[in-house]
């Protein structure tokens, strides 16, 4: 036990984290996990050690180097504005957060391997994608805003330390949509609603990753020797209308141009932190090539993208609509959302174009 990896997993509080922690607990070739969050996590732990401090918190270099720390793993990535309280918040934990955490990591005189929870989000959305974007594709429209813009500038940062220390082993892994019965996120949320925002005119194609795998991998590449970037993802695709059938809801078709007042309008529910960046990927999808995965890291994910969507509209139970009144007040009260902001740009333009 005492010659096992040192693992330092960061936003112990997740529910990601919360769920990898365990699976390490189980293992006897994992002699210390430690656990850094601003809040105290919630988990059923036993032997995982919480050290309460922000990332920016000169303690997490103190830690890795008194704890003699050989594995970190980032998972503290906010993915979405409202819950850290606002866009500009969430860009100071993302991003300065991981600069504070990489220079601490620089430091640190056993560490040896690095792991980096990233997002098939970092190849953007767009036409003029290829069918499947591989590891080291480019994409054609790189992100501008948002949670994939936070994503794009933490695997620079990433691959800064990694340069300037040759020794240790970096790890990213890109991973889809995450579904399953515990993890909560913006897709999630989405169908938990009884009328599903979609775009008029598209259909997007739909990639997901089961957290089971994703709670797999991140174990084999944290107890294994795996460096490089990886796509995850289950096998095979799905379009928004599929999926929006077989949670069995309603679409509500919207115009492009209407895109920011939706995301808006969906977010006053406060059942979704969706933003106008993720929404707008909803116009083109995405999808991912996983054959590193399988070929190089050897990992094959044991849900595909329908199973796992299946076995998460099962697990969280999500039935077909049994109340159609809810139904119809709902789209009532978005209907007129839209129409109230359509008509306060018109009153606006005017008034510009009067002056």
């Amino acid at each position: 036990m005492a010659d096992g990896r040192r693992v330092l997993i960061t936003g112990i509080a997740g529910q990601l984290a919360g769920l990898l922690a365990h699976a390490l607990e189980a293992r006897d070739d994992v002699a210390e996990i430690v656990g850094v969050d601003i809040r105290e996590p919630q988990h059923d732990l036993e032997r995982t050690r919480f050290v309460r401090a922000a990332l920016r918190n000169p303690i997490v270099a103190k830690l890795l180097a008194d704890s003699e720390i050989d594995t970190v793993v980032h998972l503290s990535t906010a993915a979405g504005p409202a819950s850290v309280g606002g866009r500009a918040r969430q860009k100071e934990l993302n991003v300065i957060g991981a600069m504070q955490l990489f220079a601490a990591c620089q430091n640190a005189p056993a560490l040896r391997r690095v792991v980096l929870k990233s997002t098939t989000a970092v190849y953007g959305a767009d036409h003029t994608d290829p069918a499947l974007f591989r590891e080291q594709d480019t994409p054609s429209v790189p992100p501008r805003h948002g949670f994939a813009k936070d994503a794009t500038e933490i695997e620079a940062y990433a691959r800064g330390l990694g340069r300037r220390r040759d020794d240790i082993d970096l790890t990213i892994l890109r991973f889809a949509n995450f579904l399953g019965p515990s993890l909560d996120s913006a897709f999630h949320s989405m169908f938990t609603l009884p009328v599903v925002p979609s775009l008029l005119g598209f259909d997007p194609r739909l990639q997901f990753c089961h957290e089971q795998d994703a709670i797999d991998v991140l174990t084999r590449v944290v107890t294994e020797d795996h460096l490089g970037t990886f796509n995850v993802a289950g096998e095979g695709i799905l379009y928004l209308s599929q999926c929006i059938r077989l949670a069995g809801r309603l679409a509500a078709p919207v115009p492009w141009p209407l895109t920011e007042l939706v995301a808006a309008g969906v977010q006053r529910t406060r059942r979704v932190d969706i933003t106008p960046d993720q929404l707008g990927f909803l116009r083109h999808g995405r999808a991912v090539d996983t054959t590193r995965l399988r070929e190089q890291l050897g990992f094959e994910p044991a849900y595909s993208t329908r199973a796992a969507f299946e076995d998460y509209v099962r697990r969280r139970r999500i039935h077909g609509l049994l109340d159609r009144d809810e139904v119809q007040e709902w789209r009532q009260e978005f209907q007129s959302y839209l129409q109230r902001k359509m008509q306060q740009r018109l009153l606006e333009r005017r008034a510009s174009e009067a002056r």
